[in-house]
């Protein structure tokens, strides 16, 4: 136009022009596909990666072999916090609870028991007959935000378990639980002052280990069995310790090899109840395969730090392989991590726990490795519920990190032996406490 011709398009240039549009899109495609490799293939982000020798293969038994059972097939998956709430009764106000999403509300009515109406708490956890003068502990109950829990019934309780057996696998935090389960057993009060209560059923102990870290009770009048498996690390391990917990040595952990005190057991009982991560924290050398691979927090110079991830990530997953594939199929709880409440130092360089009421949401986060630890527990447990989907196996989470949180009252603190009124005002600024005071709610009389 204009008078002047219209110039053909360079063939030249054109070429060009494509090979570089098609370049571009091959570039968009390899983009999309290094994404899709390096996340979107990923089964979790956050998962820490953990060295080659972590990869190993169980030393177990009891795999499951043969067929899934329709009725293993029917099984619950339910996991605790939507968990679903039979609605025929009528203090429930939703179908579904999370129960552990709540707070302490103060509670006129007391607790269930204390220890003038239960002879089972033992001397290190008496804290009231050693002297603790402040009584305001005991006078709180959880109360869920969706829902409301009602009072503990033994009788009711007695009679779901009749012909049932418990087990809990685990460190000594389960010991002060179920001796407050027998304590709700054994006698019920009715009114204040322990004066009126009534006796639902005393147990026997039947088995108890030399240590008596390990122990079994016998309901003989609804043939219902608890047992306490004294296993801190899940795993097989060696502990060099005194009477009074003190370690002559690092404990030496054989984390490819389950602990045959509870899976020697296993077949035994209708619901397990499971829990780890304290004794992870300790000094402790790993083997694998029967070859030292490193260890966590020891004073050899030649060995590989390790951490605590790994190892108690690894223990975790070895635990639920077998449990999972096992021809047995009981109820199985997680119980999550407790965190402790010391204060001005640890349980070995002066910290202490002597606040007498519980923190107000917000008040406490916690520390960092209770939120490490805590996110470890939560991964492998979902893992292991996508495993058990194909397997049958029943697993619920029992979430109480959150709930133990906000109670840095429930600990004897320095009242773990008797201390007398005089020494009580010295103690009033410094409270020695104790790793098994502070870690968890130990103090028995709470509902």
């Amino acid at each position: 136009m204009s008078g002047e011709e219209m110039q053909e398009p360079d063939p030249s240039q054109l070429k060009k022009g494509v090979c570089l549009l098609l370049m571009f899109f091959a570039l968009v495609l390899l983009t999309a596909f290094a994404y899709f490799l390096l996340f979107l293939n990923s089964s979790d982000t956050n998962v820490t990666s953990c060295p080659a020798v972590f990869n190993i293969a169980p030393a177990i038994s009891g795999k499951a072999q043969g067929g899934v059972s329709v009725e293993q097939k029917n099984a619950s998956y339910i996991r605790l916090p939507r968990m679903s709430l039979n609605d025929k009764h009528e203090y429930l106000l939703k179908e579904q609870c999370d129960l552990f999403s709540g707070q302490w509300i103060n509670d006129p009515a007391g607790p269930a028991y204390t220890n003038a109406s239960c002879n089972f708490i033992e001397d290190p956890q008496n804290c009231m007959k050693n002297g603790r003068p402040d009584t305001n502990y005991l006078y709180w109950r959880w109360k869920p935000y969706d829902c409301e829990l009602p009072p503990f019934d033994p009788f009711k309780f007695m009679d779901a378990m009749k012909d049932k057996s418990w087990a809990f696998i685990g460190d000594s935090i389960f010991r002060n639980n179920i001796q407050s389960l027998i304590c709700l057993l054994i006698k019920h009060i009715l009114g204040k002052a322990d004066l009126l209560y009534i006796v639902v059923e005393e147990p026997v102990e039947v088995y108890h280990d030399k240590s008596f870290k390990s122990r079994t009770w016998y309901f003989a009048n609804h043939n219902f069995t608890v047992g306490l498996i004294f296993a801190p690390f899940l795993v097989k391990a060696e502990l060099f310790e005194d009477d009074e917990g003190k370690a002559k040595s690092e404990a030496e952990l054989h984390l490819d090899i389950l602990e045959d005190k509870w899976t020697s057991q296993y077949n035994k009982y209708d619901y397990v109840i499971f829990s780890g991560g304290q004794w992870f924290l300790k000094s402790m050398i790993i083997w694998v395969n029967n070859t030292i691979v490193g260890c966590h927090n020891c004073k050899r110079n030649n060995l590989k730090e390790l951490g605590i991830d790994c190892p108690y990530r690894k223990a975790l997953q070895m635990v639920y392989e077998f449990m999972v594939s096992s021809d047995h199929k009981p109820l199985i709880f997680f119980r999550t991590w407790t965190p402790d409440h010391f204060e001005y130092g640890e349980w070995f360089s002066g910290g202490v726990c002597n606040r007498t009421t519980p923190y107000s949401e917000g008040q406490y986060k916690g520390k960092p490795i209770d939120h490490e630890i805590r996110t470890i527990e939560i991964q492998e447990f979902e893992k292991a519920v996508s495993m058990a989907s194909q397997t049958g196996a029943r697993l619920k989470l029992l979430d109480t990190f959150h709930l133990s949180l906000l109670r840095p009252d429930g600990h004897p603190g320095p009242y773990r032996t008797f201390i007398p009124l005089t020494r009580i005002r010295l103690l009033k600024f410094k409270m020695t406490a104790f790793i098994g005071a502070c870690q968890g709610l130990s103090i028995h009389g709470m509902n």
